[in-house]
């Protein structure tokens, strides 16, 4: 009745698939519906700057004293500004001409939502993350009793049809001097530069001050992840003198040591600030040739600040002068962020390994620029890998296949010298050195491989290309599970077939414990993103089928 039982146990294995899809659509059905409406703000604008210098609120200390600063009470709209352009959708707050929020008009928020855009910054009722900027010194227009409200000529501004260059100029006159806060957007591009243009001509005094910036943002992680599904990283990151890519996430700067110290301060020349989660990133990058001081904190509640300071800069009475910085909010686009800044590029986090994914991810571009298809792509990048590592593979699978084929040997000296453990590693060393075998030979050439199959690992979990990207008929997103847990199961089954091609180890606990192994993993990939799983179901098919080559050459007596 063998045929009864594995019928029952197929029936139980399909329902139980049945139900834990029907689980995860449950759970997608009735996740809380959130409102992203943006809100104003609900911080008074400042009319004069205040006499002390007390670090308080967002605004962080200037360096230098601050002194009064009187800003002129001009009728000001307090309604968001709208900009778009091909790749961004923006809303700034004249208050403090803050960007509050920006939608990425080329990376759908779902598939299931084709006109909606994926929003990356927002303030809502529940949820803070923007992008902050100021001047801070001597003439601060920003201090911690208050931000100034800006004077926009437009409330609604767009990239027209032949342009290249959007500028959304915010006026502000500061007693004799008049302060326009620049946005420059350009066409195709994710990076937006920011100009502070200072008239001091009419001025009798000597205007000084300098820039700050900041991302202010709430702890709320925007990706869902179900089951065994990998947590990606969230939190900051910025390039310090001692590392090129230093990670800082939530739990980091509200760790008391951390807080008691007034959070994470550096100060080098150039650098940048970022915060970074799956497939996407926020950072601001200030003027790379002079020194800025850098400070990450926890806030109030549930808030937290990742900025940095520039040098106070002194404009002439009669003079006019300009303080910049750029801010980026996009994809983790490796080629763009090379360009922007040293080692932003470092965001797309493919961990230690680095060094080696770096190159295969390029490889992998460059296959997709001949196929067209990133799920071909990763099969064809597999079989490779696979062709390259192929003289390690064979003596690996020879060595396992010896094995195999002298297990029943083995067998009948462990039960012929029973507990006689001495005796017994001396027989088989005998017995090794008899037929060639090195018990170490299945090992190493594996481990050698290891690192590479690590790496591309982690260039598909952080390959932002993969999201949305379908391939064959039921997967219309490599970036999440397979919505059918197909390849999952074609996984496990290549699993266990690779193992029944492994000689059985002889501890009876080990030889349990690998038979449960392609069950184990097939529930925790359940979860993986379908891009992965494809990876590791072209690999294991390979291995199969040069395995089972090598094994039948090795039993059947021929050369090897």
């Amino acid at each position: 009745m063998d045929w009864q039982r594995t019928l029952i146990l197929g029936a139980i294995a399909v329902v139980s698939l049945l139900l834990i899809n029907e689980w995860g659509d449950f759970q997608d059905r009735n996740r809380p519906q959130v409102s992203q409406q943006t809100t104003v703000t609900t911080t008074a604008p400042q009319t004069a700057a205040p006499q002390d210098n007390t670090f308080e609120g967002d605004i962080p200390s200037p360096s230098v004293a601050t002194s009064s600063a009187d800003i002129a009470e001009t009728p000001a709209s307090t309604q968001l500004i709208e900009v778009e352009t091909d790749t961004l959708s923006v809303l700034i707050d004249p208050t403090g001409g803050d960007i509050v929020k920006v939608a990425l008009l080329e990376q759908l928020a779902s598939l299931d939502t084709p006109d909606e855009p994926f929003t990356l910054l927002n303030r809502t009722e529940h949820t803070v993350y923007i992008a902050q900027s100021g001047l801070i010194g001597p003439n601060a227009t920003d201090t911690a009793r208050g931000r100034p409200l800006f004077r926009s000529a437009r409330q609604h501004y767009r990239l027209e049809d032949g342009s290249d260059q959007l500028n959304v100029d915010l006026e502000l006159q500061q007693g004799d001097t008049r302060i326009v806060k620049r946005f420059v957007f350009r066409r195709g591009d994710n990076l937006v530069d920011l100009e502070y243009h200072i008239d001091n001509r009419n001025s009798p005094n000597a205007w000084q001050a300098g820039l700050f910036a900041q991302i202010k943002r709430d702890s709320h992680n925007p990706v869902v992840v179900d089951g065994f599904g990998i947590q990606p990283y969230l939190g900051a990151a910025l390039t310090t003198a001692e590392e090129n890519y230093k990670k800082l996430d939530f739990g980091d700067l509200a760790d008391e040591d951390m807080v008691r110290r007034g959070g994470f301060k550096t100060t080098i020349q150039g650098g940048w600030i970022a915060m970074v989660q799956h497939y996407f990133l926020s950072a601001w990058i200030p003027v790379q040739d002079q020194e800025n001081s850098y400070h990450l904190r926890k806030s109030g509640g549930d808030i937290f600040l990742l900025g940095f300071k520039g040098p106070q800069i002194s404009i002439a009475a009669g003079s006019e002068g300009i303080i910049q910085a750029s801010f980026y909010a996009g994809p983790k686009n490796i080629d763009r962020l090379e360009v922007i800044a040293p080692y932003l590029d470092l965001t797309v986090d493919y961990g230690w390994l680095w060094w080696i994914a770096k190159p295969l991810f390029q490889f992998l571009n460059f296959i997709y620029g001949l196929l067209g298809s990133w799920g071909w792509s990763i099969i064809a990048l597999t079989v490779i890998i696979k062709l390259v590592f192929f003289p390690l593979s064979a003596a690996s699978y020879r060595s396992m296949a010896k094995m195999r084929k002298f297990g029943p040997e083995m067998q009948r000296m462990k039960e012929l010298y029973g507990d006689d453990r001495q005796k017994m590693s001396q027989e088989m060393m005998k017995l090794y050195q008899k037929e060639k075998i090195n018990p170490l030979g299945g090992c190493l050439p594996i481990l050698v491989q290891m690192p590479v199959f690590i790496a591309l690992y982690w260039v598909l979990m952080e390959s932002v290309e993969l999201r949305h990207t379908p391939f064959l008929g039921w997967i219309d997103d490599l970036s999440v599970k397979d919505p059918y847990f197909i390849l999952p199961l074609i996984m496990g089954i290549t699993m266990w077939v690779q193992q029944k091609l492994n000689p059985t180890p002889p501890d009876p606990t080990q030889a349990r414990i690998m038979q449960m192994m392609p069950f184990v993993f097939t529930f925790m990939f359940l979860w993986f993103p379908a891009g992965l799983v494809l990876y590791w179901v072209v690999n294991n098919t390979l291995s199969i089928a040069q395995q089972y080559v090598i094994t039948k050459q090795i039993e059947s007596g021929e050369k090897d």
